[in-house]
Parts: C-alpha cells; sequence; structure tokens
C-alpha cells in the first residue's frame, strides 16, 4: 500500500527530533585541563620586513635568540628558533642579476613566549654564481652543528637600533589578561658591509687525548686547519687571529688583567655529559644553550656546592708567543685587521671554573675528570667545535662525510 507523502512541516519536525536523538546519544565529553604543557601554552608572534641592501643571493635565515643568551661573538646561546625566507621571495625578478637592492620581504616567527629577545640572521649566499672556483653554493643545513653556520661569502644581518647600528632587544610583553602581545613591525636588516670575510674556523689537533691534571699544569695542543667539500663545505687556508678591541679604543683589551692581551679566537673548553651519547654539553641535554634547571653540582675552591647545576670549564688560551710580534706592526703598534697564521697553540690549564655566570666564573676543585670539547669563536661569531657530527660513529646515520680528526675530545683525569 502506498503512503501519503508527509508535509514539509511533518518532515522538519522529524528531523529535528532525529537531530535530538543524535545529540543525546553523542554529548561533548567533560573537558578537564590537560597534564600537557604545549596544550596550555599561550604563546605570540614577532613579525616585520627583511631589508636587503646586497649583490649577494640565497635564502635568508632568522634566528631567534633570548636577549640574556646571546649567539657567539657575545655569548654562547643557541637559536630558540628560526624562518628561512626563501630568495625567489625576497629577490623576486632580481634573483638571476647581482643588483644590490634594496629588496624586502615579510617573516614570521610564532609560539614566541612573553620575554626579551634578539634577532640575527644571514643571507645563504650561492657565491657560484657570479664568482670562479673556490665558492660556496647556498649549504646552510640547521639540523648539524657543522652545517648551522655562515660561510665566506655569506651577508650577516639582524635587528638592529638604525641610529648607531647597536643590537635591538625587542620585548614580548603581556595584555591585562596576560595573553602575550603580538610584536609587529619589527626590521631585520642585511646589508654587503656585513659580508663574512672567511670560513669557518674548522680545525684537527695533532696531540694525544689524555690530561692528567694531577701530574700536568697545562696540556699544549697545535690546532691545524681542516678542509672539507660536499655536504660540508668548509676551506679554511689557516687562522685568522686580532687582537679583542671590545671598546674600539685601538687598545688590545686584557679581561683577566694577566699582563697578556686577550685574542680572537676565542677557546672554549667545555665537558660533555657523562653516559650520554652523542655530543652533549653537560647540564643542557636538550640542546638549547641554556642551563638546565637540574644536573650535576661540583665542589668549589670557597668551600661547598652552590645548588646549582654548572657550566663546568678549563682555563684556556691561545699560546700568545707566536702570535704577539705578527699582531703588532713595525713601530710595535697593535694591527687592527686579522692576520693570517698556518697554526694555533691553544694552553688548557689544570684550573675548572664554573661559567654559569660568564661575568663571574667560580673556581671549582678538584677539576672534574670526563670528556671535554674544545671550540674556537671567532670575532665573526662562526665556531668550530670537536668532536662533532662528523665523528665517524655519527656521521653515517647523519649522512655526512664521516673525519676521524673529528672526533677528537680531551680526556680528563
Amino acid at each position: 500500500m502506498k503512503r501519503a507523502p508527509c508535509s514539509p512541516v511533518t518532515r522538519g519536525l522529524f528531523a529535528v527530533a532525529f537531530a535530538s536523538l543524535l545529540c543525546l546519544g553523542c554529548e561533548s565529553p567533560e573537558v578537564k585541563p590537560t597534564a600537557d604543557g604545549r596544550q596550555n601554552t599561550r604563546a605570540a608572534r614577532i613579525e616585520g620586513s627583511l631589508v636587503v641592501q646586497s649583490r649577494a643571493r640565497g635564502n635568508a635565515v632568522v634566528f631567534l635568540y633570548h636577549a640574556d643568551t646571546p649567539p657567539p661573538p657575545q655569548g654562547s646561546g643557541r637559536p630558540l628558533a628560526f624562518t628561512i625566507i626563501p630568495a625567489e621571495e625576497l629577490f623576486g625578478p632580481a634573483l638571476g642579476d647581482n643588483a644590490p637592492g634594496p629588496f624586502t620581504a615579510p617573516f614570521a616567527l610564532s609560539l614566541v613566549q612573553p620575554g626579551r629577545y634578539v634577532l640575527r640572521g644571514f643571507i645563504d649566499a650561492d657565491t657560484c654564481r657570479f664568482v670562479p672556483q673556490p665558492c660556496h653554493v647556498s649549504d646552510f643545513n640547521p639540523w648539524y652543528g657543522v652545517t648551522s653556520e655562515p660561510n665566506a661569502g655569506d651577508v650577516g644581518g639582524g635587528s638592529v637600533d638604525p641610529t648607531n647600528g647597536a643590537t635591538r632587544v625587542l620585548e614580548v610583553t603581556t595584555d591585562a589578561d596576560g595573553w602575550p602581545v603580538p610584536l609587529t613591525g619589527v626590521s631585520v636588516s642585511f646589508a654587503d658591509s656585513a659580508t663574512v670575510p672567511f670560513d669557518r674556523p674548522a680545525f684537527q689537533v695533532a696531540e694525544g687525548r689524555e690530561f692528567d691534571t694531577a701530574s700536568t699544569s697545562v696540556k699544549v695542543l697545535t690546532l691545524t686547519p681542516q678542509q672539507f667539500t660536499g655536504a660540508v663545505d668548509q676551506r679554511p687556508p689557516g687562522f685568522w687571529v686580532q687582537f679583542v678591541d671590545a671598546n674600539r679604543d685601538g687598545v688590545p683589551d686584557d679581561a683577566n688583567n694577566d699582563g697578556i692581551p686577550d685574542f680572537w679566537p676565542r677557546v672554549v673548553v667545555r665537558k660533555l655529559a657523562d653516559d650520554v651519547p652523542g655530543i652533549v654539553d653537560e647540564n643542557d641535554l636538550n640542546r638549547d644553550g641554556v642551563v638546565d634547571e637540574e644536573g650535576v653540582d661540583y665542589a668549589r675552591v670557597s668551600g661547598g656546592k652552590d645548588g646549582k647545576p654548572d657550566v663546568v670549564v678549563l682555563a684556556a688560551g691561545l699560546v700568545p708567543d707566536p702570535l704577539l710580534a705578527a699582531l703588532r706592526d713595525e713601530q710595535g703598534n697593535p694591527r687592527p685587521a686579522p692576520v693570517f697564521v698556518p697554526q694555533l697553540r691553544v694552553g688548557i690549564q689544570n684550573r675548572a671554573l664554573d661559567a654559569r655566570d660568564p661575568a663571574a666564573p667560580a673556581p671549582l676543585s678538584p677539576v672534574p675528570p670526563g670528556r671535554y670539547s674544545v671550540t674556537l669563536v671567532q670575532s665573526t661569531g662562526q665556531t668550530w667545535r670537536v668532536p662533532n657530527e662528523l665523528d665517524p660513529t655519527l656521521a653515517d646515520a647523519a649522512g655526512l662525510p664521516g673525519a676521524q680528526s673529528q672526533s677528537f675530545v680531551l680526556e680528563v683525569r
């Protein structure tokens, strides 16, 4: 028997009733606060524009750092975040020529917590476009220490005060309800005047690894340049040294008042984490450049411990005798420009310091035994550390060329 069709009103009532039954059977679950901090995070963003006045061509890379832990050469901080602006977007139709610009493009860094920050960056230049070999292609890879810094020909930049060139400190604040306020209109500038003059100070060590601090007061290492091509492209012919002159008064600095001028590159010998695979600094297990809240604490010369995780370094520096003559002219005046030398000698003392506060390192006793890395820091902020990812035990998994020289570690006992 054929049923009479339902009226539109009846069909509407049926649909409402059916939808009500579905709602009764699918009530929203009770929402409870999650223990996952990432889902309770209130974050903002920093955004603005790049301004590039350069003949270089390549992707732009912008890094975000805590203002209290800036990158080398001012500090030893690592990036909290980064963003890449493609060369096609930045240079547009001018990508194929070498016009100086200016060029502009927007950038943004998201999920930024309230705090004080600085922005640094560089143009990852493909110098092979315009110059013959030797040259560098764009080769920035953020995931490895050996590929995450600028090379010769890259163009540096950052967010600076346009009146004096000083680094700007950017502060992300909160509103009355505690929500972070986005920071907009930020300018990051790049210019050919900040072109990186040389490659990173890649090196190898000639001496043995052992350092018995009970029987030896100073361990001397000879560093010679190590060159690589391919995925890791570093071709330093030697090392560029110069006096430190932070206030630019023409007089070499002597920060520790030992009567010997301070030099670039700086040397950092830092303790690595025990029983942790890879190349991880002690008390920085997440590798963010910030000391962990909990970690290993050592006894101080002044007595006892301070109850905080330590940044253990050994007192170290360049052996000055071979450098002083090269860094002064015929009248004995300091040369302002860097001077090339074919090797460096590094003296490492049997004195350990807690450098958690770099401005007031605290002497430790006894010297903590273990594995220590050796890092060179150039005046340009470029660094090189051994051991690194080119250690053959690590390189294969990373798809990098292994080099036994890069597995060097100072074994202190």
